[in-house]
């Protein structure tokens, strides 16, 4: 009889850390129903109330980020790395795991330097073709490292990687046959093309500023426009479309809830550069301009994005062309059926099918090794 599974996943801060954390654990409960499954995270971000929400425990460590700027929360920033370790050392021996897996974000560096520290198993899963500090500086001493792209052994060990993509919300991926329920769902006419605009859960300024500021071009250009802001945006997105005449025609969300339907409805979409979103947007296969968020962490964004533009994959606008450029680029790209075609069709080569149950099978062969 098989003992039940022990496992600890840990990392967060973002959706882009949590959403695949907790899909490589709905994974691993599909191969092993007797897993007992237990998160780490950072205390007050936001895996505190989406990991129980998806029905597993969590524990929360005191850290945080160092800031790159000046900040005087950085005087506190050796003081949580010291404590964060040592609760994160007393949670793993007492849980005592059959693996840990490290996903990104802030709690995932002091838990998997706790479990290496006392000998467990370790596994780290990088989202970005930029990897960071972190999971740079731990690679040498985890057990296995899941990529999500290929030439990774410049800053990996060539013999523990593997390629397994990004695991992703299986549910905001599926559009097949959803045509018609999304264009219902927004409020859309059936015979005109459709621009999706998002921005990450919580909206991108540059970008909603660049839509505003073009809004009456947006309103004449012959396509309809589904525009997810984030809340901070949304009020004053609402009253710019409204005040210019353009509510038929560009559809205002501050967040939407079903991806699925958003994907189902576009023809081209504008997007930030996150490894989850590209990963997202390659198993659907629809052309993409993306606008990097340059501030992300050593400049990932823009590192994800090259890669598919440099196999005309994919378009990029700059952060600060945003306002400049995104109209033309977009009114020009729409007007092309034969490059969006192009880009849908390359993107898609990108696409890597059930990453989650990959992610899974390798830890499982690890824990059996």
């Amino acid at each position: 009889m098989k003992q039940p599974l022990r496992i600890i996943i840990s990392g967060g801060g973002t959706g882009g850390h949590i959403f695949p954390a907790i899909a490589i654990a709905d994974a691993l409960k599909q191969l092993r129903p007797d897993a007992d499954i237990l998160f780490i995270g950072a205390q007050n971000r936001m895996e505190m109330h989406r990991v129980p929400a998806a029905g597993y425990p969590i524990k929360g460590l005191w850290i945080s980020g160092f800031q790159r700027k000046f900040s005087l929360q950085n005087v506190w920033f050796p003081l949580k790395v010291i404590v964060s370790y040592l609760r994160a050392r007393q949670i793993v021996k007492k849980f005592n795991p059959d693996c840990v897996i490290g996903v990104g974000g802030y709690a995932s560096g002091p838990t998997l330097r706790a479990a290496i520290s006392l000998g467990y198993k370790t596994l780290i899963q990088e989202q970005n073709s930029f990897p960071g500090v972190t999971n740079r500086i731990l690679a040498g001493k985890v057990d296995r490292i899941c990529v999500a792209y290929e030439k990774m052994d410049k800053w990996f060990p060539a013999e523990k990687t593997i390629i397994t993509g990004n695991p992703l919300r299986q549910g905001a991926v599926n559009i097949e046959g959803k045509r018609n329920e999304a264009m219902t769902f927004f409020g859309l006419l059936p015979d005109k093309k459709v621009l999706l605009i998002v921005g990450g859960s919580q909206g991108a300024r540059a970008i909603n500023l660049g839509i505003s500021a073009h809004i009456e071009n947006y309103r004449d250009a012959g396509f309809q426009v589904v525009w997810q802001t984030g809340e901070g945006f949304y009020k004053e997105a609402v009253e710019k479309v409204t005040s210019s005449g353009a509510e038929n025609v560009v559809k205002v969300q501050a967040f939407i809830q079903r991806m699925d339907l958003a994907y189902a409805a576009a023809d081209c979409i504008v997007s930030r550069a996150g490894a989850i979103a590209i990963s997202e947007m390659a198993v659907v296969g629809k052309p993409v301009i993306f606008v990097p968020l340059p501030t992300a962490a050593e400049d990932h964004q823009t590192q994800n994005a090259l890669r598919l533009v440099k196999s005309d994959a994919a378009l990029l606008v700059k952060n600060s062309d945003a306002g400049q450029i995104l109209y033309s680029e977009v009114h020009t790209l729409m007007g092309d059926a034969g490059k969006m075609e192009k880009l849908g069709k390359n993107i898609k080569s990108f696409a890597i099918a059930d990453s989650d149950k990959l992610i899974a099978g390798e830890i499982l062969n690890l824990i059996a090794s």
